[in-house]
């Protein structure tokens, strides 16, 4: 019999516990961050004299640094542990969110926000695969679903705060308020245990063969090789398409909404769309992320990820059409649904294809990279905005979902598979 959410956590041990915790909040923060520049942009586009495609630009900047801070905090996560990888990737996030508040330029802002998406890159992969070594095999993508769960109350956080802070005390208050995430890492270094399974391989190694450096060569190579090799580059692409529309949609959103009807948006205001988006997380996102792993493990993994992918690819020219806030409100409840829903799956079949010797390496690859290859989309999506109108850019972004539908096919499934 399926287990609930509730249920779930309630059989978990305690150090399960406190490492689902400590990974959720760490992706919560990560949202929280990241998204209060999308949230904030109206304001910057003002005050900095942007026009949508530099606004983009600098969408496009974090996420190829996240891409680069994926495959960096990957490395630290396999070769010193992934609690401390966990720990540096938020404080890096969260001082240089802090420091966007400071930016009198569009270079200095955009310096910040690269380096804050080198943090933002490597906290998924590393609380990922904490959490997946963490879990037995039966329950684990329940697990990794809840994670991915809490990006959908970081984003709605943001939007509650950056909506009256802004309004009340500019936008650099919004950026000054991301230094929160960092008193964190003082409760993760104290309370949340390191992987064992982590623990073991480290301890084997350094018995056995003596040389880290050497193994760790090695291992770096394995993922590059059959058959891992064909199962990186299917979920490598995946991901972008899927990064690609994700982006595309949910960076212009806010701004979409808020701006005046003669600039292209559909003129609700910074309280109206602060509505419409904390509605859209929770009752879209938040439903998405944790569905999705009771759908993986009742129909399977890829069989779920082709539900998904094709139904926010057919809602998205719906919800681009709409006009009034209660189509918007419904249309992007559902699409939110079904577009970020599926993004639980990257970290439970990338944790099940790959080896622990080289698990956070292979999810920050397959993730981050794809990521900063979907970088372009903030920029493209902004440019055509620009040129056509952000209800005609959508359609690019259905056509992701689209493609990454079809690119699922060619990932094994993995459903039942446990942990080398």
């Amino acid at each position: 019999m399926a287990i609930g959410p509730v249920e779930l956590i309630r059989r978990a041990t305690p150090a399960q516990r406190r490492t689902l915790l400590a990974a959720a909040l760490g992706w919560a923060l990560d949202a929280f961050d990241t998204m209060l520049y999308a949230l904030v942009l109206a304001f910057l586009m003002r005050d900095l004299h942007m026009n949508k495609t530099t606004a983009g630009l600098l969408g496009t900047l974090t996420l190829l640094a996240s891409g680069a801070g994926g495959i960096l905090f990957g490395f630290l996560a396999d070769r010193m542990g992934r609690k401390r990888a966990l720990m540096a990737s938020i404080l890096t996030y969260s001082i240089c969110s802090f420091a966007s508040g400071l930016a009198t330029s569009i270079a200095m802002l955009a310096a910040t926000r690269f380096v804050l998406g080198l943090g933002m890159g490597g906290e998924w992969n590393t609380g990922a695969t904490l959490v997946a070594e963490t879990w037995p095999t039966e329950v684990r993508a329940k697990a990794i679903s809840l994670v991915q769960s809490s990006w959908a109350f970081g984003f709605a956080a943001a939007a509650l705060v950056a909506g009256p802070v802004a309004r009340y005390f500019g936008w650099r208050a919004v950026f000054f308020v991301g230094i929160l995430p960092a008193l964190l890492t003082l409760w993760i270094r104290r309370g949340v245990p390191e992987s064992a399974m982590w623990q073991e391989r480290a301890g084997s190694n350094r018995a056995v063969s003596g040389s880290a450096k050497d193994e760790e060569d090695k291992n770096s190579s394995l993922l590059f090789r059959k058959p891992y090799l064909k199962y990186a580059l299917a979920l490598l692409f995946f991901n972008f398409f899927c990064l690609f529309a994700w982006w595309g949609l949910f960076t212009w959103m806010p701004p979409y909404l808020a701006l005046p009807v003669a600039q292209g948006g559909r003129g609700f205001g910074v309280m109206g769309t602060t509505t419409l988006l904390v509605v859209l997380n929770l009752f879209g996102m938040f439903p998405g992320y944790v569905s999705f792993g009771w759908a993986a493990d009742r129909f399977g993994r890829r069989k779920t990820f082709l539900i998904y992918a094709l139904t926010a690819a057919v809602l998205i020219p719906m919800y681009a059409a709409a006009r009034t806030a209660g189509l918007l409100m419904i249309l992007g409840t559902v699409v939110a649904l079904f577009g970020t829903g599926l993004f639980s799956g990257s970290g439970i079949i990338g944790s099940e294809l790959f080896p622990t010797a080289f698990r956070a390496r292979a999810l920050g690859f397959t993730y981050n990279g794809a990521r900063a290859m979907s970088s372009i989309a903030p920029l493209v999506i902004g440019r055509v905005g620009q040129s056509k109108g952000l209800g005609w850019a959508f359609c690019l972004c259905a056509a992701g979902y689209l493609l990454a539908g079809i690119t699922a096919t060619q990932l094994p499934e993995t459903l039942g598979k446990k942990l080398e």
